[in-house]
């Protein structure tokens, strides 16, 4: 099963990103951040796939400082798009 991880630096971020893509009908889920992706507050933003191009439509009109980028996870894989 794949699925999309959305990464910031800062906690308070991705809570907030969380909390917008939600207010859209996105169905999300705050996880840990895996450690391969070692460059995180250490909580990401689980997405669907069919949600990505809202994903990336919000963090493009908004400012989102800590922003790390978008994993695309397959199995144990670790695409950064």
């Amino acid at each position: 099963m794949s699925y999309y991880l959305v990464v910031f630096r800062a906690k308070s971020e991705s809570m907030r990103f969380q909390s917008l893509i939600s207010s859209y009908g996105a169905m999300t889920t705050i996880i840990s951040t895996p450690r391969k992706i070692s460059v995180s507050c250490g909580i990401s933003v689980k997405i669907r796939s069919i949600d990505l191009n809202l994903a990336k439509t919000i963090l493009s009109r908004r400012q989102f400082y800590t922003f790390a980028g978008i994993y695309l996870i397959n199995n144990d894989e670790y695409i950064k798009i």
